[in-house]
């Protein structure tokens, strides 16, 4: 197995198990110990994950707790949605993204391109991009900072968010349904969400299967103000039908 792929699947199994251990990582890779151990190591110094003695488990970065355990969810769904996202931005664009499990996934992908300029609100997200080396620039909101998500929010994030005019907003939901369009669990997320909304010239909405047809407390925006959504499917007939009259673009995963 080449080592791009044997680390990005590393990668995925310590997500999934929230910890692994070097003979648990071995064995499923087929790789000898040595080669986990250094594995490790550089995807250690990246951020990645966390090295612990035997091990691994999640970066202390993504904090603890609700945010940490979105972080081992759905996967396999996240990491496919987020490379076949990293394919609809181009080098001078630029990115409003919000705070998320999925696009911080998104954002692993993008710190391999270069030429974006990329605005958010969550220090994970910026730390990423950042440490690509690709030659991207990236502002980090301020605010209420958020140690739960590693985000910021509120009116002083808002506000600096309305300096920027951005090419796409690329947005995580908690739920999205044909009558209210996209939602949020959050008053504050939702807030940062329709400003960034407002402020580009697109939407890309970034949504597992398990998202629609749920219900979240606060409405971020109709479905006539997204653009796309990239999913790994399938979307529900009734949210696809509005998408397509108001000529919009459903991208699924096969």
């Amino acid at each position: 197995m080449k080592k791009h792929k044997r680390q990005s699947k590393l990668i995925e199994l310590v997500r999934k198990r929230e910890e692994a251990s070097v003979e648990d990582l071995a064995r499923l890779l087929e790789a000898s110990r040595e080669t986990v151990r250094r594995d490790l190591t550089q995807l250690s110094d990246q951020g990645k994950i966390q090295k612990v003695h035997g091990g691994a488990t999640l970066p202390r970065a993504l904090g603890e707790g609700h945010f940490q355990q979105r972080m081992s969810e759905n996967v396999d769904a996240k990491m496919k949605i987020a490379k076949l996202a990293a394919e609809i931005f181009k080098p001078g664009e630029t990115l409003l993204l919000d705070t998320g499990s999925t696009t911080l996934f998104l954002a692993e992908e993008l710190a391999k391109s270069a030429g974006l300029t990329i605005v958010t609100n969550s220090t994970e997200i910026a730390r990423t991009i950042s440490k690509g080396n690709s030659g991207n620039r990236v502002f980090l909101l301020g605010g209420e900072f958020s140690a739960a998500n590693n985000q910021t929010l509120g009116a002083m994030a808002t506000t600096q968010l309305r300096a920027f005019r951005a090419h796409h907003a690329v947005l995580t939901v908690g739920a999205m349904d044909a009558r209210t369009g996209a939602m949020d669990f959050n008053f504050d997320e939702a807030q940062v969400a329709r400003v960034m909304i407002e402020q580009s010239n697109e939407v890309t909405v970034l949504a597992d299967a398990s998202k629609f047809e749920a219900l979240a407390s606060f409405e971020v925006c109709p479905l006539s103000s997204i653009h796309r959504i990239v999913s790994d499917g399938p979307v529900p007939n009734d949210i696809r039908e509005e998408l397509v009259a108001a000529g919009k673009q459903a991208v699924i995963l096969e």
